[in-house]
């Protein structure tokens, strides 16, 4: 189960990573593939929002993963992570309409 909790690392820095890009963006980030991002008021305030969204969800992602270190394969308790992984992505997605909300012209 280490090989899963490796890759299940990889997707967490992945996260972590989109989240510093976010930070230093210069120009407003899109949250959605293939959408354009809003136009805000306030860019650099709307691009830390976003970030601070990004690496939330990448901690909290790692974090999900622990279990992966102790429990042994085809344990039950993957159903719980998998279903928490998809509350997980609802918030980000309810979380992310609320910030382009506040920060929209």
């Amino acid at each position: 189960m280490i090989i899963a909790f490796f890759i299940w690392s990889i997707v967490a820095a992945i996260f972590l990573g989109i989240g510093i890009s976010c930070r230093k963006s210069s120009e407003a980030v899109g949250f959605f593939t293939f959408v354009k991002p809003p136009v805000v008021d306030d860019i650099r305030h709307y691009n830390n929002a976003v970030s601070v969204l990004w690496i939330v969800a990448a901690v909290v992602l790692e974090m999900m993963g622990v279990p992966f270190l102790f429990l042994e394969q085809n344990s039950p308790v993957f159903i719980l992570i998998i279903f928490a992984v998809i509350l997980l992505i609802i918030v980000m997605i309810l979380t992310y309409i609320k910030i382009e909300e506040k920060y929209k012209r």
